[in-house]
Formats: structure tokens, sequence, C-alpha cells
């Protein structure tokens, strides 16, 4: 079906690939996941750091920030939040005693089941109307193309804009905690 006239398009909704697809849903999900995550208190950036931590527990601050793709400025006062809260705690690391390890707590370990059934909720109900074979698809496809645009596995994008801002529990920096990246590692 063609142009009726020269720049008209023909009746009826615009058509859609899958580009406007990926993002329609990705925003939807990723606004009910938000919804869902708020009722353990927590943000996705902030699930994301305690599923990385579980994953390989005793990384640095650096690295953890590297890997959420965000920068270390803002890794440290977003880490000072949840260690505040008690879910994770920085430890000297053993081989580098200028750095700090980072890993959960057992508090944080049991914050990270729920967080567990959350996701498994949340999957189960954005693929409801799939089959089990059709939803083993999806997700293949959408790894491959995931893959192929360099992303990393298990890391939401959207993390780089992540804020040092605070929610409130305590205020703000934590005192002798560095602003700059530089030294984001050596924070207490």
């Amino acid at each position: 079906m063609g142009m009726t006239n020269e720049g008209e398009r023909p009746p009826g909704p615009p058509p859609t690939g899958a580009a406007f697809l990926l993002a329609q849903l990705g925003a939807h999900a990723a606004g009910l996941f938000a919804e869902r995550l708020a009722e353990l208190d927590l943000t996705p950036p902030q699930g994301g750091l305690l599923r990385l931590l579980a994953d390989s527990p005793g990384r640095s601050q650096r690295e953890l920030a590297d890997d959420l793709g965000m920068p270390p400025s803002r890794f440290v006062a977003f880490a000072d939040e949840l260690e505040e809260r008690g879910l994770i705690e920085r430890r000297r690391n053993p081989v580098d005693r200028r750095l700090y390890a980072v890993h959960l707590t057992d508090e944080g370990g049991k914050l990270l089941e729920g967080l567990w059934k959350v996701g498994a909720e949340h999957e189960r109900r954005l693929t409801d109307g799939l089959s089990e074979q059709e939803r083993d698809q999806l997700t293949a496809l959408l790894r491959r193309l995931a893959d192929r645009q360099g992303l990393s596995p298990g890391v939401h994008p959207g993390f780089r804009s992540v804020r040092a801002e605070r929610t409130g529990r305590g205020g703000g920096r934590r005192k002798g905690t560095p602003t700059d990246g530089a030294d984001a590692d050596t924070a207490p």
C-alpha cells in the first residue's frame, strides 16, 4: 500500500517496525519493573548492583561502576545509601589495602531474594501471551541483538544516567567520602 498523494500517508495507524516495538516494550517494562521494585524500597540501579554483588562479591567500586556504566564519582554516593541501609558493606581489599571490596550483607542477600521473586513475576507477566518455546525463542533473538549492539549482559543501559541523589535516608555525602572518580576506590 503506497502513499495516496505525495506526502500523505495511507489511512490507518502508522506502520511500526521492530526497533519501535522494542523501544515501546522496553519503556513499558522498565516502568513496570521500577514500580514493582519500589515495593521493596529499591530502584532498578540499586537492584542491579545487588545482582552484580551476588554474582561476583568483593569487586572494587571502580569495577562495579564500570560494569554499571556509571561514573565512579556517582557510584560512591550511590553505594553510600545502600551501605547506610545495611545492604552492602565495603571491606579492605586483602590484596591491595588502598582499595575497598564491596560485598552484600546478610540483609542485602535477604532483599535480593525478594528481588528475584519480583523479577520472575515481572518476566511471567510480560511474556504471558507466549508459549514456553516462544519465550525461549524471543529471549535468544533479543540476546543476539543485544550482543550485536555490544550491550553488557544483565546491565541496563539506563544506569549510565544514575545520579548520586539521595532519597532522604541520612542526608548528603558521608564524611570522608571522595566526590571525584580518581579516588573512588579508596572511600570508606
